[in-house]
């Protein structure tokens, strides 16, 4: 490598960073990434507010993102990254392989997915199209693309995949501007299991209270009578 960050020959150094709270895969990754020309491991990081920490940091092009990261999840860490830094490609190389994943993750800003177990020339193809500012999505990820937009799956995906069904649906009455204790009657829950179930999606939305959680919700096109 040359001295201002280009190989031999003039090729830019594409620099990444590595997301994943299992070493053995994420000293693997790094080790397989390090060894490519053309590819440079700037940072490596173990769980989410790490790989913000990881980005902010090193700046690198591309991020190999898990979305298991056991407290907050890869799609977070994702959104977080890809609107404190637009030019960072996020690409997630996971074992999820559902439709909420996959498009929590396509939502949350990721240009890329892969599952584990995907051989070395293809995530080298995907971190460099990621790179490139492309999308590249793995051959099982883009045949459930391919089948939703076929209308597979109709009505799509709900919002807020991070929500269970039950938190999704006490978060819609709540937009609909009902007390927890009228979704209590409705649902025939206790009051305390609504206000746990609010308290949750506060946490996973990342909203300070329930004016700021009917604001996501109604933008998100729920609360409608």
């Amino acid at each position: 490598m040359t001295g201002d960050g280009a190989v031999d020959g003039g090729a830019a150094v594409i620099r990444l960073a590595v997301v994943d709270d299992h070493p053995v895969f994420r000293l693997g990754m790094t080790a397989l990434l390090a060894s490519t020309p053309g590819l440079e491991v700037v940072g490596e990081a173990a769980d989410a507010d790490e790989a913000v920490r990881v980005a902010d940091l090193t700046r690198p092009e591309v991020i190999i993102m898990d979305l298991h990261l056991g407290g907050r999840s890869g799609v977070e860490a994702t959104r977080e990254i890809v609107a404190r830094h637009p030019g960072t490609g996020v690409l997630v190389v996971t074992m999820l392989d559902d439709d909420d994943s996959v498009f929590a993750a396509l939502r949350a800003g990721a240009r890329g997915y892969l599952l584990k177990g995907a051989a070395p020339g293809e995530v080298e193809r995907a971190v460099r199209a990621v790179a490139n500012g492309e999308v590249l999505l793995g051959p099982v990820i883009a045949s459930r693309a391919i089948g939703f937009l076929a209308g597979g799956r109709a009505g799509g995906p709900a919002p807020f995949p991070e929500l269970t069904d039950r938190e999704r649906e006490v978060l819609d009455l709540v937009a609909q501007g009902l007390s927890n204790v009228v979704i209590a009657r409705r649902l025939t829950l206790s009051p305390k299991t609504v206000r746990n179930h609010l308290s949750n999606v506060l946490g996973k939305l990342q909203v300070a209270d329930r004016s700021q959680a009917i604001q996501r919700a109604r933008e998100a096109g729920l609360g409608q009578p």
